[in-house]
C-alpha cells in the first residue's frame, strides 16, 4: 500500500542543502506540506525557491538545543498540522587521526549527530502519537555499520543512531510510528565528500584521483552513491514499506552487506 502524502506534514532537517533540500523538494512535489529545519538561515531563502513546487516552511533552529527543537515543532504544528514523517538529515561529519580526537570535538559530534537526532524525535512524536501513525527516518551510515579508519568519532556517533532507531521502533510501534534509518555510503556532491577526501589526501598521503579510486574500488557497483539514490529511498520509506520498522537500511552499492 503506497501513502497519499498531499496535506501530510513532513519534516526534513538539515534542510538547506544537498540531500535535505532534494528531499523537501521532492515531498512538496508529492503535494506534502514540508517543514525544513536547518541551522543554516539560507534555509529560508531555499524554501522560498521552492515555494512553486509546493506548500514549504523554513526555521532555523540548533538542533542541538533541546528547548528550542520543542519549540519548533510546536510552532511547525501550529502552521502546518501534525507531523506525520520526520527525516533526521542533519548531521556532522570529521575525519582525523583517532588520538587528535579532543573531548570538545567528540561531544560536538554527539550532540548534533545524536543528540539534535533524539531531540527532534521528541518534538515530532508529540504529533505522531495524536495521530496513531508516522514515519521516522533517521541518518546513519556505512561508518555506523563498519568503523571507518579517521573517523571514529563519527563512526561510534553513527553507530548509536542505529541502536535508538532499534530501541525507538520498540517503543513507538503500539502507536503505529515505524522508525528505521539509513546507512549511505560517500555521498557525491553534498560536501562531505569534498571535506573526507581532502582530509583522506593529508591523512593518506595520497593525490585526490587516487584516493577516489581507493573508495571505489571497493563497492561492487563500481561508483560512488549519488545523492538521488539516497533521496529515491528515503521517499520509498515514507510511502511503502508500512510493516516495515527498527531496520537500518545499506545504500552503499553492495560495500556494506549487513
Amino acid at each position: 500500500m503506497s501513502v497519499d502524502l498531499r496535506d501530510k506534514v513532513c519534516v526534513v532537517t538539515g534542510a538547506a542543502r544537498s540531500i535535505g533540500l532534494a528531499l523537501a523538494k521532492r515531498y512538496a512535489e508529492d503535494g506534502a506540506k514540508v517543514a525544513m529545519i536547518d541551522v543554516n538561515p539560507a534555509v529560508q531563502e531555499e524554501a522560498e525557491k521552492l515555494s512553486a513546487a509546493g506548500e514549504l516552511r523554513s526555521y532555523v533552529v540548533d538542533i542541538t538545543d533541546r528547548e528550542a527543537v520543542l519549540a519548533c515543532f510546536a510552532k511547525i504544528q501550529g502552521d502546518l498540522g501534525p507531523v506525520y514523517c520526520l527525516v533526521n538529515n542533519a548531521g556532522l561529519v570529521d575525519q582525523r587521526p583517532f588520538q587528535e580526537i579532543t573531548p570538545e570535538q567528540m561531544d560536538r559530534m554527539m550532540r548534533v549527530n545524536v543528540h539534535g537526532t533524539l531531540y527532534c524525535i521528541q518534538g515530532a512524536v508529540i504529533s505522531m502519537q495524536s495521530l496513531e501513525d508516522g514515519r521516522i527516518i533517521n541518518f546513519s551510515s556505512k561508518s555506523g555499520k563498519t568503523g571507518s579508519a579517521l573517523m571514529a568519532h563519527y563512526s561510534a556517533a553513527k553507530g548509536a543512531i542505529i541502536s535508538l532507531t532499534h530501541a525507538l521502533a520498540f517503543e513507538l510501534a503500539d502507536k503505529n510510528i515505524k522508525v528505521n534509518c539509513v546507512c549511505p555510503g560517500i555521498v557525491q556532491a553534498t560536501g562531505v565528500w569534498e571535506q573526507v577526501s581532502s582530509a583522506y589526501t593529508k591523512n593518506l598521503g595520497m593525490p585526490l584521483e587516487e584516493v577516489k579510486k581507493k573508495f571505489t574500488a571497493k563497492i561492487p557497483l563500481g561508483r560512488l552513491t549519488e545523492i538521488e539514490d539516497v533521496v529515491s529511498f528515503v521517499h520509498f520509506l515514507t510511502v511503502s514499506g508500512d510493516y516495515c520498522t527498527g531496520q537500518a537500511f545499506n545504500i552503499t552499492g553492495g560495500r556494506e552487506v549487513h
